[in-house]
């Protein structure tokens, strides 16, 4: 495919969204773009709790939204709240977001605080009448996701969470394909998320360190789990079409001894019922692999982060080349010297496809903002957003208990909800 970028409504378009494309059976949620034009004068009045770097740059597509009327934010931290007023110099500010909640003219809520403090905001939030976007990971535990969930179908209102590759035109078209056959049986799924980064941030006052690094201690993160797998476990799961029934693991803290006490590397396996697994891992102490998804079909392999595919079979190499081997082959072949009696596998050297050209100019985040800004305004939930956000949540906690325990811990039929997302057997849970 000729290499190019695309922009958001060129990716649309080809999409066919505003009637009935191919991928839009492949990712459902799409269809929140189907008013598109319709909504072009609507306006959603939105608030935003939690001003740090994530919320600024949800902060950054959302202002740029002609559709989003940013009229509050809440943050605790003084400077967070500076930062967001840079951005959008108008909007009302509290250090208490049950004030922001208060608003009656205020639509809907984007929920980008630590990990421990999702649950009573989003519950809150949800019983003030606001539709509400979270960040994953939705819950600190596994109970409070499906508290969460519940509340949405309860209230009715409209729910998202951070899971951003939803959106993104390479995995989009990637599981397109994938879901096509194209890449025969999918087999297996490998993926990891490798950093040279001490996560750590700068603090400005001792007493502030659990308060800005969060995400290193167990009060209010789980670490890599919560931050990193929630996103690609769900992509796992997008590829295979089911949810795996057992998962084991292990984490430890053997470089970044710094105080923290969240994991440096993990590694994950999910097993499903008829064997087939998928694995995560990470470590934060060496990049060179950095991101990605390995989606292995019987037909070829599949890279989304990379935006790339790469068949099984592809043409041999030229002539020359062949010739070379050959001859190389005779002479060696000719020698007797003691060794190995098989020969190694290694990986061909194989440049692959790309799926849409260059990498996007847009991030699936631009996306998924527009989205929830769209459903919001149109009071539809898109179909299956909220349910893929749940269980990517749920795969993460549940892998990381397992960690915590030392065992191999089966998925609980507690926390598999009323709505057959990945054809595995629903329970009622509202």
């Amino acid at each position: 495919m000729e290499e190019r970028n695309i922009t958001r409504r060129e990716f649309l378009r080809e999409l066919g969204v505003a009637g009935a494309g191919a991928l839009v059976l492949t990712s459902p949620w799409l269809k929140a773009f189907a008013d598109v034009d319709a909504t072009a004068g609507e306006r959603l009045r939105l608030g935003m709790i939690g001003t740090g770097s994530r919320g600024q740059f949800l902060l950054s597509f959302l202002a740029k939204n002609p559709k989003a009327d940013i009229v509050a934010f809440a943050d605790i931290y003084k400077p967070s709240l500076d930062a967001a007023l840079k951005i959008v110099p108008t909007a009302q500010t509290y250090d208490d977001y049950h004030r922001l909640l208060d608003d009656k003219s205020i639509d809907a809520v984007v929920i980008a605080t630590p990990l421990n403090t999702h649950h009573q905001i989003a519950l809150d939030a949800f019983d003030a009448g606001k539709n509400v976007f979270c960040e994953k990971t939705i819950g600190y535990d596994m109970q409070q996701c499906l508290d969460i969930y519940n509340r949405h179908k309860t209230t009715g209102k409209i729910f998202f969470s951070g899971q951003q590759r939803l959106f993104d035109p390479r995995y989009i078209k990637a599981m397109d394909l994938i879901h096509e056959g194209t890449f025969g049986e999918i087999t297996a799924v490998h993926s990891f998320w490798n950093r040279n980064d001490s996560w750590r941030r700068d603090v400005p006052s001792p007493e502030l360190e659990k308060f800005i690094n969060w995400r290193l201690y167990n009060e209010s993160s789980k670490g890599l789990m919560t931050e990193l797998a929630c996103h690609q476990l769900q992509v796992g799961t997008w590829a295979l079409g089911m949810l795996p029934k057992k998962v084991m693991g292990h984490g430890s803290l053997n470089y970044w001894k710094d105080g923290r006490e969240v994991f440096d590397n993990i590694n994950m396996i999910y097993v499903f019922e008829d064997g087939r697994k998928m694995t995560w891992g990470s470590d934060i102490a060496n990049r060179f692999y950095g991101l990605e998804e390995q989606i292995l079909g019987s037909k070829g392999t599949v890279e989304p982060e990379r935006g790339k595919y790469y068949f099984e079979d592809f043409d041999p190499a030229p002539a020359f080349l062949q010739m070379i081997n050959e001859w190389e082959n005779k002479l060696f072949g000719s020698i007797p010297f003691a060794g190995t009696s098989w020969a190694p596998e290694t990986a061909n050297v194989n440049n692959g496809e790309y799926l849409l050209g260059k990498r996007p100019e847009i991030d699936g985040s631009s996306l998924l903002t527009e989205a929830f800004v769209e459903a919001c305004i149109t009071k539809k939930q898109p179909e299956r957003i909220a349910e893929e956000g749940y269980y990517a949540s749920i795969l993460c906690l549940w892998g990381h208990e397992a960690i915590m325990r030392g065992e191999m811990m089966e998925l609980p039929e507690e926390f598999l909800i009323d709505y057959d997302v990945y054809n595995t057997k629903s329970k009622t849970s509202v």
